[in-house]
């Protein structure tokens, strides 16, 4: 008996080698993509942080300003990046660096949400967020290996989620 391949998964796989291997050999136009990526993120982020936030308010009664103003923010960097993304490319890793920090501080804030309804999820948020800190500070004092791990790091996404698709395939 013959095993039939799988056609799809074989094309997604080579697409994806395929990616990986402009994104090592054009870590610029990488960037690029990485700049558009992250500004759609950063709306739906933005845009689920406004919707937990009306979501908090009907359980708990308490308004959260913080949740308010990381979500305008996160929709505001988004459209900017969206809009400017030459700019984006240059500035990303700073972006990156100052989002982490921001983001992480404003969940600190909010973590006494979920101090008296999720004991073990208050702890682990408060662990991420402080790493996240972290994180951010080292980026922010060395960008340029910043920017080129974010490259790295999406091609080699796309190569190894390509050889997986390309094993599934067969």
């Amino acid at each position: 008996m013959t095993k039939k391949i799988n056609w799809d998964y074989f094309f997604v796989g080579i697409l994806f080698i395929i990616t990986a291997l402009v994104s090592f050999s054009n870590p610029a136009s990488n960037l690029v993509a990485l700049v558009y990526g992250f500004a759609i993120l950063a709306i739906i982020k933005g845009v689920s942080e406004l919707t937990l936030r009306r979501r908090i308010d009907e359980f708990t009664g308490a308004k959260n300003v913080y949740i308010l103003v990381l979500g305008i923010v996160d929709i505001l960097l988004g459209v900017f990046l969206i809009f400017n993304a030459s700019v984006g490319v240059i500035a990303l890793p700073y972006i990156f660096a100052i989002w982490f920090i921001l983001d992480s501080i404003f969940e600190l804030a909010v973590a006494s949400v979920y101090r008296n309804t999720a004991g073990n999820y208050y702890w682990f948020d408060i662990v991420m967020n402080v790493l996240g800190i972290v994180l951010g500070i080292v980026l922010l004092f060395n960008p340029v290996s910043s920017a080129l791990t974010l490259a790295f790091l999406v091609g080699a996404y796309f190569l190894f989620s390509g050889i997986s698709y390309l094993a599934a395939a067969f």
